[in-house]
């Protein structure tokens, strides 16, 4: 399992496999509701609209799918609506606009592209990565973007113009995830380098330098009021983060493999990780 995301209302999980599907989880009964099939590779990263009636998915097969659900949520006649090809090379990362009318995507052929979802046109194309990027994400409000790349830096970029607004250097390692809080004004970002960074988005400066993980850290997400952070690592643990503090609020250890995705329920109660030992995995923060 490459990739997990909670549905906006919390009752469905998707996940991304390198066996090539996309599934759709239902929380209460713990049962895969739909598996959608269609890539010819690894998917690498899943996402889920804001009304949750659309999945968008991106894969080693240098594709983004978006999966329609309709209004009636009847998830297992989850069609492709687009697939969107553009990329030369493995797409790591995708991400929907908060209003749902954009998709992002981050590629191994370094650049990022913002795709319309109504018309599948690319509608731009972001170069300056030096390496493969292998995380994005869009901010809140959609006037910005955030990308992670191999090459140790995040870009922070204006989607009207399409220029780099901020390069965030300090990562000594590739920089594997990154994420925004919900209120814009935060980016947390996770690296090979075993560190979480917590940077503030109008200064470029960071705010905070989270070490504890032992190995890389794969993917790292804010819960939804920015008060706390979450990260994975291929160390084999999940830390809940003090975001105030700096200091490590929950530990989950004892897993088998690598940690390869995670994130917050809407409510901050659950944390949902993806683990190269093909399972998903929802912790209760609450009762640990």
């Amino acid at each position: 399992v490459t990739s997990v995301a909670f549905s906006q209302d919390g009752s469905q999980v998707v996940s991304g496999s390198v066996d090539k599907t996309v599934r759709i989880w239902n929380l209460t009964t713990g049962k895969a509701e739909a598996e959608l099939k269609g890539h010819t590779h690894s998917v690498t990263s899943v996402a889920f609209s804001q009304d949750d009636s659309r999945v968008v998915s991106g894969s080693v097969d240098n594709t983004v799918r978006i999966w329609n659900f309709g209004r009636i949520r009847n998830v297992t006649t989850g069609k492709v609506e687009a697939d969107l090809k553009g990329h030369t090379d493995s797409v790591r990362s995708v991400a929907f606009s908060q209003d749902g009318s954009r998709v992002v995507s981050g590629s191994d052929d370094k650049t990022v592209r913002i795709w319309n979802v109504a018309t599948g046109e690319v509608e731009a194309e972001l170069k300056g990565h030096t390496h493969w990027v292998n995380s994005v994400a869009v901010s809140p409000e959609g006037s910005r973007l955030v990308s992670g790349s191999y090459d140790k830096t995040v870009r922070i970029w204006n989607v009207t113009s399409g220029k780099v607004e901020a390069e965030l250097k300090g990562h000594t390692h590739w920089v594997m995830s990154v994420a925004f809080s919900q209120d814009g004004s935060r980016v947390v970002s996770g690296s090979a380098d075993k560190t979480v960074r917590i940077w503030n988005v109008t200064t470029g400066k960071v705010e905070a330098k989270l070490k504890g993980h032992t190995g890389r850290v794969t993917s790292v997400a804010f819960s939804q009021d920015g008060s706390r952070v979450v990260s994975g690592s291929r160390d084999k643990t999940v830390r809940i983060w003090n975001v105030a503090t700096g200091e490590v609020e929950a530990e989950l250890k004892g897993l088998t493999d690598w940690v390869t995705s995670v994130a917050f329920s809407q409510d901050g109660s659950q944390v949902v990780f993806g683990s190269r030992d093909e399972t998903v995995r929802i912790w209760n923060v609450t009762t640990g």
